[in-house]
């Protein structure tokens, strides 16, 4: 039987091999396969099949609305008059609003991913007899695994 469990890489692991080991689970019959972190960004913009769920143009729209309601309320006064100084406004609101939500994307949610830091995973492969398997399967959720699937 094969018992297959995700572990985040840690002192954990170390651990939950030696007590497998000192359980009679042979040295060889135990495999650690370490996964490789995303090395590329996360795309800044949505496709048709791929979506984070977060939009840049909501703050643009809210900013758009609120600008072209002043610039239609100031447009009576000035030479253009209130339909265009409120589509101008808006414009102008809207280009301000996908702006601060690109700077917030890029930059300061760009830092609180490096500064929070994704662990890599490690999958263990752990070889074993189908009377093993339970007291195999306590040690890893004793040893904080992520996940435990067992194979026959």
């Amino acid at each position: 039987m094969q018992i297959y469990a995700i572990l985040e890489n840690s002192v954990y692991i170390e651990m939950a091999i030696a007590t497998l080991e000192k359980n009679g689970i042979p040295k060889p019959s135990i495999y650690a396969v370490p996964l490789d972190n995303r090395s590329e960004d996360r795309k800044l913009f949505d496709s048709l099949h791929n979506s984070d769920g977060t939009s840049l143009i909501d703050i643009g729209v809210a900013l758009a609305t609120a600008f072209s309601v002043i610039g239609t309320s100031i447009g009576f006064e000035l030479a253009w008059g209130p339909i265009y100084w409120g589509l101008i406004t808006a414009l102008i609101g809207f280009v301000l609003g996908v702006a601060i939500r690109l700077f917030t994307e890029k930059v300061i949610k760009k830092r609180k991913r490096l500064q929070k830091g994704k662990h890599p995973e490690v999958i263990l492969i752990i070889e074993c007899e189908t009377a093993m398997a339970e007291l195999v399967e306590n040690i890893l959720w004793e040893h904080l695994a992520l996940g435990v699937a067992k194979v026959k």
